[in-house]
């Protein structure tokens, strides 16, 4: 018996070796957690980019599709709810810290439409992912 990061136990025949062994779960779920805070970093140094004489904040568009692809990883890991919301509130905490002003006074986000941008493209994605797998039995046909 194998027991998963969500509490499932997976029988394992006497030949056949187990898929991964039982550390690497909650290892797979830190490294996503720590790379939530990674692409956080990374859409705020790009958010505010310029194509030509205009704005252009691919960062903020790109946000939602890096924050859906960290909450499938840990859908490969768990299927539990709570656990594909860690890489989420990782990447709000972040944002809530880059938001804030620093001990200089100097704040990474501007109070402008771009880190409206971030913030809604970065979490309703993924969090309208996360409803439809937690709600599917309900739009599936009886």
């Amino acid at each position: 018996m194998r027991t998963d990061l969500d509490g499932a136990r997976t029988s394992v025949a006497a030949g056949d070796s187990p898929l991964a062994p039982v550390w690497l779960a909650p290892l797979i779920l830190a490294i996503l957690v720590i790379d939530a805070f990674l692409t956080l970093a990374i859409e705020v140094l790009y958010l505010p980019a310029y194509l030509g004489a205009t704005a252009f904040p691919l960062a903020g568009v790109l946000a939602g599709l890096v924050n859906v692809l960290l909450v499938l990883g840990v859908r490969a890991v768990s299927t539990r709810a709570a656990a594909m919301f860690l890489p989420l509130a990782a990447w709000a905490f972040g944002f809530l810290v880059c938001a804030s002003t620093g001990p200089g006074g100097d704040i990474m986000l501007a109070s402008d439409w771009r880190t409206v941008l971030l913030l809604f493209c970065g979490l309703v994605p993924p969090l309208v992912y996360i409803y439809i797998r937690v709600n599917s039995g309900l739009f599936s046909r009886r």
